[in-house]
């Protein structure tokens, strides 16, 4: 398996597993450095954050995983230089979507405050704002990354017909497409969203690898398709001599398109159990396996 990831077709280099920052809250800047330098020796170069992120973990203010990594970078300068940083915007609590021109710039340079950095490596798009014209959206794209603000672009939950669409408003090509992809939830293998990531050279950022956390609570779930999932991954995990979350997380990086999953746990152990994941190359037969486990029944 390939140990670094080349973003789409830009010139950032990552490895082959990710880590957000979802539930990355709080104000204990000691114990947060520690997550984030576990997650880089363990090869997790890319860090995935939102402005959004954090709210939905206790988090008591807009902004708050990015503003705590932010003080872990200028706790650690040396960090932010191992670092390639992800963040999105485009959420705004009550709205709920707003990715108009003014918008675009006013959230970017917030997040850049947060992060106490100059340049976002790569800045996504949170969500589909339908009522932006991708035009609009792509003009203060094309500027934030003339001004050097933001490097790359890159996409999350939209679908591949949303992809194309903007692709055609801007002069240099998305580097990355973040759909929600594991072995509860394949939908972008089947949908186009991964085909489209092929087709255009896109890097797939997989967030939700462990479905929320359901295939990592396994056979406790309370929703049917996790109990059978997780059911069928411990099975697996014993074949091959490992664990269910390295299994779930092989699921999603055997599909061609090479996604990289995003692992989300606040445990510095687990961080770097994720590389378990690495030494697995699941066959056919096991990864047609899981998806039949997910959708309950034959494939066709």
């Amino acid at each position: 398996m390939k140990t670094t990831h080349r973003l789409g077709q830009s010139a950032l280099e990552v490895g082959p597993i990710a880590y957000g920052l979802w539930r990355f809250v709080g104000n204990d800047v000691k114990a947060a450095r520690t997550r984030i330098e576990t997650a880089l020796d363990a090869g997790m170069t890319l860090i995935d954050v939102a402005a959004v992120y954090g709210l939905d973990w206790g988090g008591t203010e807009f902004g708050e995983s990015e503003t705590l990594l932010g003080k872990v970078f200028a706790d650690a300068p040396a960090l932010r230089k191992r670092t390639v940083l992800a963040t999105k915007f485009g959420i705004i609590p009550g709205v709920p979507y707003d990715c108009s021109a003014a918008a675009v710039v006013r959230s970017c340079e917030e997040s850049l405050a947060r992060l106490q950095t100059g340049t976002i490596d790569v800045l996504q798009v949170h969500r589909p704002d339908v009522l932006t014209h991708p035009a609009e959206l792509g003009q203060a794209l094309t500027k934030l990354r003339t001004q050097g603000k933001i490097r790359e672009v890159g996409v999350s939950n939209y679908s591949a017909r949303q992809t194309l669409l903007l692709q055609q408003f801007l002069d240099f090509p998305l580097a990355t497409l973040q759909p929600e992809f594991s072995a509860l939830n394949v939908e972008a293998a089947f949908d186009g969203v991964l085909d489209f990531a092929m087709s255009r050279t896109m890097t797939p950022l997989a967030w939700s690898p462990l479905a929320g956390g359901k295939l990592a609570d396994g056979v406790s779930s309370a929703d049917p398709a996790a109990r059978r999932v997780a059911a069928k991954l411990d099975e697996l995990a014993k074949a091959y001599g490992t664990t269910r979350v390295a299994i779930a997380l092989a699921f999603v990086m055997r599909h061609p398109s090479n996604p990289i999953p995003i692992v989300g746990t606040q445990n510095p152990e687990r961080i770097a159990a994720a590389n378990d994941a690495l030494r697995v190359n699941l066959s056919r037969a096991d990864w047609y396996a899981l998806v039949v486990a997910a959708q309950g029944k034959p494939l066709p």
